[in-house]
């Protein structure tokens, strides 16, 4: 693929050892468009979030590589892991996982302080506009909507202007309303702005936002949507749930 950001190769994820053995990944092989906006979907058990955490970086494969453009995450120290996900990777939780004390600008600045940078205010000032915040930028975020909370978490990830932008569940814990303002930023962080996007979802109304789903079941991509519809998602998934790969 010509404009590959992304490319798993054999990437396999077990746990535990012997007769206990689980494996939440077998042999998965799958190339990220850069600019593209991607789905993942299976039953509950099928390697969703193992699939997310490995390709980002935070947590480790059995065996396979993981390809940043050129750089292969599994070949890298935790200290050199760490710096790229502090630069070329965002992560957004379900939980929003800001800290409590601190602002909304202090909580999007809060990956460069870490990595021993001063944030830019310009960066800040940025990306506040991007999730249309900047009103909000002195609030702590038990002065938030979980919507609002959900979009300062999304700052802090982009403000660094990752290349690969992994979302878990993104609009899990928010009411419709605060979820579809949530997707619609997403898909104009996507059309406008040229971000790349993986977002596992259980949601086939929230799938069909996106350019193509992924759907695993036991460890392994068995199909794949395009320009996906929520029926189309959904009667798949059924599939899937009642045992039919």
């Amino acid at each position: 693929m010509a404009d590959r950001v992304l490319r798993l190769e054999s990437l396999s994820r077990s746990y535990g050892k012997q007769e206990t053995k689980v494996h939440a990944l077998r042999d998965v092989n799958l190339d990220i468009p850069r600019g593209s906006f991607v789905a993942v979907m299976g039953p509950s058990g099928s390697g969703k979030s193992t699939l997310l955490h490995c390709a980002s970086g935070l947590d480790r494969p059995t065996s396979g590589s993981v390809l940043l453009d050129d750089v292969d995450l599994t070949t890298l120290s935790e200290l050199e892991l760490t710096e790229l996900r502090r630069t070329r990777i965002g992560f957004v939780f379900q939980d929003y996982n800001l800290i409590p004390a601190l602002t909304t600008e202090q909580n999007i600045g809060l990956p460069q302080w870490l990595g021993g940078r001063k944030p830019s205010k310009g960066d800040i000032s940025r990306v506040l506009s991007w999730v249309g915040l900047e009103s909000l930028r002195h609030r702590r975020p038990s002065e938030m909507s979980g919507g609002q909370q959900q979009r300062v978490a999304i700052a802090r990830a982009l403000v660094t202007e990752p290349e690969v932008l992994f979302a878990d569940e993104p609009t899990g814990a928010l009411d419709s309303n605060s979820g579809r303002e949530l997707l619609q930023l997403l898909r104009w962080m996507v059309d406008e702005q040229h971000s790349t996007i993986v977002m596992v979802t259980h949601d086939p109304v929230v799938a069909a936002v996106t350019d193509r789903v992924l759907f695993l079941a036991d460890g392994q991509i068995v199909d794949v949507l395009d320009l996906p519809t929520a029926e189309a998602a959904a009667a798949r998934m059924a599939q899937l749930e009642a045992g039919a790969s």
